[in-house]
């Protein structure tokens, strides 16, 4: 009888617990929205018409919405604005919008990005209703066609990513790997293909995710391909982790293009082979690796590289 009590008695504390979040959470969203059009006002406090009246100026408050969030539902009335001006190339009327909260939103931007992961990760689009209702309530909008629709979407933008066009870019070098899940499809484990680039300036960017099998020659030739028939310039030098089909494909698409080892991966591969009561204690005993090289001198090519005399001339920087 007593765990019964004390049960109900932590259920109700935790639901005065979210309560507060989520007052916290509408408090902190009113006072950043008032803020906002306090500044907007503010900007334009000195243009007024021929009257002396200010075109710029506070209209009360929108009709109260619920907003999804991660703290559940948030009520919130957004304050509006009475905007009287004119843009003077268009002749529109010139708007308010906020940039904190866009009139057409109703779910948070990271609920929209959670929910596909979920999706992918095995729940299905008909068990999020029941799942989610009592965080989100009834009146979320989280049936199995949003669902759905907002995992085709993510889809989409993915397809998007692995289309755009890429010769506007100039990698000078890469790093290559395979990423293992435990998700199995028919009988192989998936494998994902990941390249990360980065340009003369430093800038560092995602330049391909794909679907592998396992780390295979023919996988990472046909991702190379991809990269070159969207306009990719060979990258003076290409890291991984010394896989065999990787270095293979390399020699195949991007034969002037250099090859190192990974350090990272180098140093994990030796540490395997020591006994696990020194793992804990080697970064002290651990001799450093040697700083990279730059850009500019990319380091000398492994003997399995492949040589800087193809039929196109080696790649030389700064081109």
């Amino acid at each position: 009888m007593l765990s019964v009590v004390g049960a109900e008695v932590r259920s109700e504390l935790v639901g005065d617990l979210d309560e507060l979040v989520r007052e916290g959470a509408r408090r902190m969203l009113t006072v950043a929205l008032e803020e906002e059009v306090a500044a907007y006002i503010a900007t334009h406090a000195g243009e007024v018409d021929e009257h002396g009246h200010r075109l710029v100026r506070r209209n009360g408050h929108a009709r109260e919405r619920v907003l999804i969030t991660g703290a559940g539902q948030v009520p919130v009335a957004a304050p509006r604005v009475d905007d009287r001006r004119t843009d003077p190339i268009t002749g529109a009327k010139v708007r308010f919008t906020s940039a904190i909260l866009p009139p057409w939103c109703r779910k948070s931007p990271k609920v929209a990005e959670v929910l596909p992961l979920l999706y992918l990760h095995g729940m299905s689009s008909g068990g999020f209703t029941p799942a989610l209702e009592g965080f989100f309530g009834a009146a979320a909008g989280l049936s199995a066609s949003v669902i759905t629709r907002l995992t085709v979407q993510w889809q989409t933008d993915r397809e998007a990513f692995m289309a755009r066009s890429l010769a506007d870019r100039d990698y000078v070098y890469v790093w290559a790997d395979g990423v293992h899940f435990n998700v199995r499809l028919a009988e192989e484990r998936l494998c994902t293909l990941v390249i990360i680039g980065v340009r003369s300036d430093g800038t560092k960017e995602l330049v391909a995710v794909a679907d592998g099998l396992r780390e295979s020659t023919e996988s990472w030739a046909e991702l190379l391909r991809d990269l070159r028939r969207r306009g990719m310039q060979a990258p003076v030098l290409a890291v991984g982790d010394g896989a065999l089909g990787l270095w293979a494909a390399l020699r195949d698409v991007f034969p002037a293009t250099r090859t190192q080892r990974c350090w990272v991966h180098k140093t994990a591969n030796v540490l395997a082979a020591l006994p696990k009561s020194v793992h804990a204690g080697h970064g002290g005993r651990w001799p450093r690796s040697p700083a990279p090289r730059t850009a500019s001198t990319p380091s000398r090519p492994s003997p399995s590289s492949p040589p800087t005399t193809a039929s196109s001339g080696p790649r030389r920087w700064p081109r």
